[in-house]
C-alpha cells in the first residue's frame, strides 16, 4: 500500500460503503441496504483501503473489527457522510420528491396498526422512496442500526436526537367476552386480584399497575399472571384466546374492543397514559423523506 494519500486519490462514494459497512455490522447487511452485491461492497471497502494506504477492518469469520486507523477514520467519514446529505438535502429541500431508502422502527402492534398503513400510502405516492419497517419491541440505535426515524411509545431518553409528539395514547384494561364469562365481570379493583392476568414480561413491574379516578382517588393493584409474553402484539393476542386480563395500549385493542371482541374491565378507572414521538437524527436540515412520512402520520392519526 502507498505511504501517502490525498484526496485526490480517494473515490468519496467508497466512504458511504464503509460507513455503512460498519454501521450494519457486515458485508452482507451493508449490500443489502445500499442495494449493492456482496462482492461490490467488499471490492469497494478493498479499493479503499489502497487508495488510503491504512487496513481498516479486521475481517474474522463471525464479525468485521475496525482497526485503530479505521475507528478514527469511521469517525471522520460518518460526519463527511452525514454533512454531505444534510447538505443533499438544503439544496432540494421542496424541489426533489422524496427518493432513496427510508428506515423507520417502532413496536409491534404500533408499527403494524398504524406505521405500516402510512408507510404504504407514501411509498406509492413517492415511488422513488424504499420504505423499510423494522418492527420490534426491542430499542433500536438510530445511529448504529442506521435508522431515520424511530417511533417511541411512552417516556423519551435523554439523548442528543430530535423528536416530533406525534400523539398520545391510554392504557385500558381488557378482557376477552369468555374470559369475564368465566371469572364474572369485576364489579371494584378488589375484584380483579383473584382473576388470571396476562402480563407484558419486558416492563419494569409488569404485575403492578396503580389506578385512579377522575377525583384524583388512587388504588395499587398487584395482579396474579397466569400467562406472560414479551411483546404487546403477543399479550394482546394471548387476551384475544381468553388467557386473561391484561393492560394494554388503546391504540392496540381499540379495533377489538370496538367490534366487541374484547371489553373495557372498569373503565371509569384510569391507567396511565403517555407520548408518541417520532424520533430521528439530529441535523441542521432534516431531510425531506422524514419530513414527509413525519407529516403523514400525524394527519393518519388525527384523522383516525
Amino acid at each position: 500500500m502507498p505511504n501517502m494519500a490525498d484526496i485526490s486519490s480517494v473515490n468519496l462514494n467508497r466512504l458511504l460503503v464503509f460507513v455503512t459497512v460498519v454501521e450494519a455490522g457486515s458485508l452482507t447487511a451493508a449490500a443489502n441496504r445500499l442495494g449493492l452485491t456482496k462482492t461490490m461492497v467488499s471490492t469497494h471497502m478493498q479499493r479503499l483501503e489502497s487508495e488510503i494506504g491504512a487496513s481498516l477492518l479486521v475481517r474474522t469469520t463471525r464479525r468485521l473489527n475496525l482497526t485503530d486507523a479505521g475507528e478514527a477514520f469511521y469517525e471522520a467519514s460518518r460526519r463527511i457522510v452525514s454533512d454531505a446529505e444534510t447538505a443533499i438535502s438544503a439544496a432540494g429541500h421542496d424541489t426533489e420528491e422524496p427518493r432513496g431508502s427510508l428506515r423507520i422502527t417502532a413496536p409491534v402492534d404500533y408499527g403494524a396498526t398504524v406505521v405500516a398503513p402510512v408507510a404504504v400510502a407514501l411509498q406509492q405516492r413517492y415511488p422513488r422512496l424504499k420504505i423499510e419497517l423494522l418492527a420490534g419491541d426491542r430499542f433500536f440505535d438510530l445511529v448504529a442500526d442506521g435508522i431515520d426515524v424511530a417511533i417511541r411509545i411512552g417516556r423519551l431518553a435523554d439523548s442528543g436526537h430530535q423528536a416530533v409528539h406525534i400523539s398520545n395514547f391510554e392504557h385500558w384494561l381488557v378482557a376477552s367476552p369468555q374470559c369475564l364469562e368465566r371469572g364474572g365481570v369485576p364489579r371494584a379493583l378488589d375484584d380483579l386480584k383473584g382473576l388470571p392476568f396476562v402480563a407484558l414480561s419486558v416492563l419494569p413491574q409488569p404485575l403492578t399497575w396503580t389506578f385512579k379516578t377522575q377525583d384524583k382517588t388512587e388504588q395499587t393493584v398487584r395482579f396474579n399472571s397466569t400467562f406472560s409474553a414479551n411483546t404487546a402484539y403477543a399479550a394482546g393476542m394471548a387476551v384475544l384466546a381468553g388467557a386473561g386480563l391484561a393492560v394494554l395500549t388503546d391504540f392496540a385493542v381499540a379495533e377489538h374492543v370496538a367490534a366487541g371482541r374484547l371489553l373495557r374491565v372498569l373503565p371509569e378507572w384510569k391507567l396511565p397514559n403517555g407520548g408518541i414521538h417520532a424520533v430521528f437524527p439530529a441535523a441542521r436540515h432534516r431531510p425531506k423523506k422524514t419530513r414527509v412520512f413525519i407529516d403523514e402520520l400525524k394527519n393518519y392519526v388525527d384523522n383516525a
